[in-house]
């Protein structure tokens, strides 16, 4: 893995490194009472480096760990930058990832932040620079710190995982709390902060979905 870590690189190493660059986007925020607050980080960072093990024509950045997560300010721990400075430090990363690289592709694993992925990557399109954005695509997914994540989170930091504390939250379908969440934030739709239910999570059932998630980046990637 190290030959496609640009972190890990000199800067002869990256002059030499792919074309194509992978940033992968999290979030420090509370994922429940049983999941570390960089989830949606390490997530996207397994997503990138395993499919830049894949493919063998990718390199991967080092992670945006900071994100747009206002909706999770009441709980402890959450960091957010939100979306304006979200999406003017994209802008610039990309500005100066493109060139050397000849595109690069926002990976982005937290939801909160797609406005400002969205905005970044038109922008940076707009100079003429190539700029792409990837998003989860998984089937009867659940929205937040509940099987879906856990599961990915067992397959990829077990350690991390304090399964004890797993507990069902609200399963309410995301599209009839996103005005709550909007406006009043998680807490008082979800007090444990989990949208779903991590019972019966997997390490299993994570890596068919980094699968999925993996196969899918490598199709709009090319």
């Amino acid at each position: 893995m190290t030959d496609s870590l640009l972190g890990q690189m000199t800067w002869p190493d990256a002059e030499r490194a792919a074309t194509t660059l992978l940033v992968p986007l999290g979030s420090t925020e509370q994922h429940g009472p049983h999941l570390p607050l960089d989830t949606d980080t390490r997530i996207a960072v397994a997503w990138c480096e395993r499919a830049a093990d894949r493919s063998g024509s990718l390199t991967v950045a080092p992670p945006v760990a900071y994100g747009s997560s206002g909706e999770h300010s009441d709980f402890a721990g959450t960091l957010s930058i939100g979306t304006p400075v979200l999406t003017q430090l994209l802008v610039e990363l990309g500005r100066s990832a493109v060139p050397p690289f000849e595109r690069v592709v926002f990976v982005n694993g937290h939801g909160g932040n797609h406005a400002a992925v969205t905005e970044a990557a038109t922008v940076l399109n707009s100079e003429g620079r190539i700029c792409l954005a990837s998003w989860p695509r998984l089937p009867n997914a659940d929205a937040h710190a509940g099987r879906t994540e856990t599961s990915i989170m067992l397959a990829i930091a077990p350690n991390l995982v304090r399964s004890d504390r797993a507990e069902s939250g609200n399963t309410t379908p995301i599209s009839e709390l996103i005005d709550h969440l909007r406006t009043g934030g998680l807490r008082p739709v979800a007090p444990s902060g989990v949208l779903g239910d991590p019972t019966g999570a997997t390490a299993e059932e994570g890596d068919r979905l980094l699968a999925l998630l993996v196969e899918q980046l490598l199709a709009e990637v090319g």
